[in-house]
């Protein structure tokens, strides 16, 4: 663990408005505030607040030590940490303002934040369920992973590809398994998602192997791993050795929290948007003493609980509203790198609520200003994985960027010369203008845009057939070059076994000794 032994010095920190302050943008994307800035800063304020006289619960030993070595101060109880305003400001201030997320060739990096000022889209995680492209559902299988693999591959707005939750292997190492079946299918980077703290250096590992060495990895991080915290306010063993493995690697992480409001959140949007906030926060915090110069992506996945069904929902306008809120404290007030849910549904069909609630969705983050838009293909709140749903996402993703690309809006743009000389009865089809920019507009690949007569001839085939259609060529495809190689991939093999014997042993022996007892 890198320590940070000196404490903070307040009177030389950074003054708030210099750690908030972001480069001017000549050509920043169309915004979507859901509140006045003046009411952004009022939240981050109230953040650092929760921070500084409530503070975290740190369930590490030794983390919690190298806190309280650096500045931070003891909380009301024995695991609690109180970080101070300075030492929150001076963290946002030094976190890295640029990521890049390596694929396994250059021409599969995600730079963020994008040069065009948009954004790339990551599949779903977490999926316990496995939506056919024929309509059929069942558990996610082990040997889905490589088919959502395959199937990213071929979707040009996905960025990156998350392992989700697979039956048909031990779940006590699911993730390890996942890892390693996904990291040799595909050639974009992934995320790495640990189910348990004996289970992050086993991922680091496998990463390690399939990007050729310890050195290689850091100078191409072919993959990303996500901490989250335990909301309200609490951080697991777990997660905290995630950000420190993972920060050794070099691998960049994401801060998630995932609050539900009404449940380990206040009910209310404010109250939802406060407590992810200040989460992730903290997770900028500990980074930045713990394992300084890591670049930290902060992951706001935020839900609201149904007061009347208990059920939690994350495409409800208030849960969007929590999302667009913290998205533009985090983004806009703190200057850092964003992600969140930008496609999603809770509804368990591809069909017509799941479409208008992702448009939703991912039109109102991506106005926002999040760098990435996470859940592609995810259906029922997250828990369910469609191939066909990931396709929509896809060119829905590519309608997005579109959408909120800025407009040019000066005289070549008014093709003002012409437009002032336009004479009665003429048009602008033959203009020099309208050939020059003809090929520059948005062109769908799966929505269709066909007439009533060649619709009927085609046997009414609409944007879900065409999607599915796509869904099972992609996922039929070869695999892309660039993969591990042979050797590469028995290591892996020899990584995943050590794992289950260690893992899954240990847990039998503990099981074994409870029986006797």
């Amino acid at each position: 663990m890198a320590r940070r032994a000196k404490r903070i010095q307040t009177s030389t920190a950074p003054r708030a408005a210099d750690a908030f302050t972001l480069a001017a943008d000549p050509r920043p994307r169309p915004a979507f505030s859901i509140c006045p800035a003046e009411q952004r800063a009022f939240l981050l304020a109230r953040a650092m607040d929760l921070l500084a006289e409530h503070g975290v619960a740190l369930i590490h030993d030794a983390a919690r030590a190298t806190m309280l070595e650096a500045g931070a101060a003891p909380g009301r109880e024995a695991a609690q940490v109180r970080l101070p305003r300075e030492m929150v400001r001076e963290a946002i201030a030094a976190a890295p303002k640029a990521v890049t997320l390596a694929g396994k060739r250059p021409d599969r990096d995600a730079h963020l934040p994008r040069a065009d000022h948009g954004f790339i889209m990551r599949t779903g995680t977490g999926a316990h369920g496995f939506v056919e492209p024929d309509g059929r559902y069942r558990n996610m299988d082990i040997s889905d992973v490589a088919r959502i693999a395959a199937l990213a591959n071929g979707l040009d707005q996905v960025g990156f590809v998350a392992h989700p939750f697979s039956y048909g292997v031990h779940e006590l190492t699911s993730d390890i398994h996942g890892v390693a079946e996904l990291v040799c299918a595909t050639d974009k980077h992934i995320w790495l998602q640990p189910y348990n703290v004996e289970n992050v250096e086993y991922l680091v590992r496998i990463v390690t192997v399939a990007a050729g060495g310890e050195a290689e990895l850091r100078a191409r991080p072919i993959a990303s791993t996500i901490m989250c915290s335990f909301s309200p306010l609490e951080f697991k063993v777990m997660d905290v050795e995630a950000l420190i493995q993972s920060g050794r690697a070099g691998l960049p992480v994401h801060a998630c929290s995932l609050p539900s409001a009404g449940g380990t959140a206040p009910l209310s949007v404010a109250g939802n948007a406060l407590m992810a906030v200040a989460e992730i926060l903290a997770m900028v915090t500990l980074a930045h003493v713990l394992t300084p110069g890591t670049a930290v992506i902060a992951t706001p996945l935020m839900f609201t609980l149904d007061m009347a069904t208990g059920q939690a929902l994350h495409a409800c306008p208030e849960s969007l509203q929590a999302k667009a809120l913290a998205i533009g404290v985090l983004k806009h007030e703190a200057g850092l790198i964003c992600h969140t849910y930008g496609a999603g549904s809770d509804t368990p069909d591809a069909g017509r609520q799941s479409m208008a609630e992702r448009a939703m969705l991912g039109q109102m983050v991506a106005l926002a200003g999040a760098d990435i838009l996470g859940g592609v293909g995810q259906l029922e709140t997250a828990t369910v994985f469609s191939p066909v749903q990931a396709v929509l996402d896809d060119e829905l993703g590519a309608y997005l960027r579109a959408l909120i690309a800025t407009p040019r809006v000066d005289d070549a743009a008014l093709n003002w010369d012409e437009a002032r000389e336009i004479g009665i009865g003429a048009h602008f089809l033959a203009s020099p203008h309208t050939l020059a920019g003809c090929r520059d507009q948005y062109r769908p690949a799966v929505f269709r845009r066909q007439g009533r007569d060649d619709y009927d001839k085609g046997g009414r085939r609409g944007a879900w057939e065409e999607a599915r259609d796509k869904a099972l060529r992609l996922m039929a495809a070869p695999p892309p070059p660039g993969l591990p190689d042979a050797d590469a991939r028995a290591e892996i093999a020899r990584i995943v076994a050590a794992a289950d014997a260690d893992i899954i042993g240990k847990a039998q022996e503990v099981s074994g000794r409870r029986e006797v007892i």
